[in-house]
């Protein structure tokens, strides 16, 4: 007996291919072997090529290695219930994450000169050459670090743009939309953090509260005290949510109710209609662009969202990412402006030039393909706590007639 069920627990577990776990292997050799690569890179124009003596060498590169392995360190703790010494691994993490893409970029850009240098005569003594260029990277990239760092974790900059809207009624002249996004509520974000951006909020007196997306960075369970001062949003027409990425990584579905239980109105493909004075807004909202590749039920459709509304009444979409815009486009549907974030507006210098391969637009308002779009910043940050460039972001968009 004790045989027959020890082979149905067998049989019922479920088997992981071979071939599934020889790809994920190469893969993670992959990283493994890039990631180390960059960071030898760096370990050895820094400390070995300067000719430092000894024991700073080693010491260097052992340190860079160090910080190499907090990398996987941090990411293998963040599945387990959260602790002091967690957060404080994840914390190591999140800034050497950033600290070495800033130290990447200018240990490259350092070596670029240095060819330039080299070429053509300017410096033709190797061994100064290699501590200049490592006294410049860390004379450069060590203050941009801790810059990024306190910008990161500062008050949002109050973004205010003035739009003007065809067909907007008298009554709505002067709406004020406040926008927040990409607030990461999470590992090095929490509910302190959250209550001063509600605040910065609710003192702007907004009409219309919009958050686009990407709340958190972990489970309903995990954060769910985090994200209470939510609740504190204040607008005399509502306050609206649409799902961004993020969430669905961590429980797409579990999260829009756990925002509505908060007293949000979470618009999933759907639209509501405000009014002052006599005059009417659509506000929509999508689900975010690639909903769909995780949660099929919860596919973004621009049409749905906005099936049934109201003639000659503007229309405001809420979409996380500004490519939903070609959705749009291709649906055919009238939007006045879409509200999106996502991008970051880069976060970190120079990544925002890589932006542009996934996205449209990195930040501001644009038009794609037709749609008016307002991207914005961000008011938190993803992974590390570092702004370098584009700061944090609160938009004020102040909507008036078009002329």
């Amino acid at each position: 007996m004790a045989e027959l069920s020890e082979g149905v627990e067998r049989k019922e577990r479920p088997r992981v291919a071979p071939g599934l776990v020889l790809r994920w292997l190469v893969s993670l050799g992959a990283i493994l072997g890039v990631f180390g690569g960059l960071h030898a890179y760096i370990a050895v124009r820094l400390f070995v090529s300067p000719g430092l003596p000894s024991p700073w060498p080693a010491v260097g590169v052992a340190a860079v290695g160090v910080f190499f392995l907090s990398l996987f360190a941090g990411m293998a703790v963040s599945r387990r219930e959260p602790t002091a010494w967690t957060r404080a691994l994840q914390w190591v993490a999140f800034i050497w994450l950033g600290t070495f893409g800033v130290l990447l970029s200018a240990v490259v850009a350092a070596d670029l000169v240095g060819l330039v240098l080299g070429w053509t005569g300017v410096v033709d003594d190797p061994l100064a050459l290699a501590r200049g260029k490592a006294l410049a990277v860390v004379g450069v990239g060590l203050p941009a670090v801790v810059y990024a760092f306190f910008t990161a974790r500062g008050r949002a900059t109050v973004e205010r743009v003035t739009v003007p809207v065809a067909g907007l009624g008298p009554g709505l002249h002067g709406l004020k939309v406040v926008q927040i996004s990409d607030i990461h509520v999470g590992p090095t974000l929490d509910a302190r953090w959250l209550r001063r951006v509600v605040e910065q909020v609710n003192a702007l007196k907004p009409d219309v509260i919009a958050v686009t997306g990407d709340l958190v960075d972990g489970t309903v369970d995990v954060l769910r005290d985090e994200v209470k001062p939510l609740a504190e949003l204040r607008a005399s027409l509502g306050v609206f949510y649409v799902t961004g990425n993020h969430e669905y990584y961590h429980g797409g579905p579990a999260w829009a109710a756990e925002v509505a239980r908060l007293g949000l109105t979470v618009l999933q493909n759907e639209h509501r209609v405000v009014e002052r004075n006599g005059s009417r807004l659509t506000v929509a909202g999508v689900t975010d662009h690639d909903a769909g590749h995780i949660h099929p039920a919860h596919a973004s459709r621009p049409d749905v969202a906005l099936a049934g509304a109201p003639a000659g009444v503007p229309r405001l979409l809420l979409a996380h990412q500004p490519r939903s815009a070609l959705h749009v486009a291709r649906a055919g549907v009238e939007v006045d402006l879409q509200l999106s974030g996502h991008t970051h507006g880069g976060q970190v210098f120079p990544f925002m030039f890589f932006v542009k391969l996934q996205q449209p637009v990195v930040s501001g308002l644009a038009t794609i393909a037709g749609v008016r779009v307002y991207t914005h910043r961000g008011t938190g940050y993803w992974g590390p706590p570092l702004r370098l460039g584009p700061a944090p972001e609160i938009a004020e968009l102040t909507l008036v007639l078009a002329v």
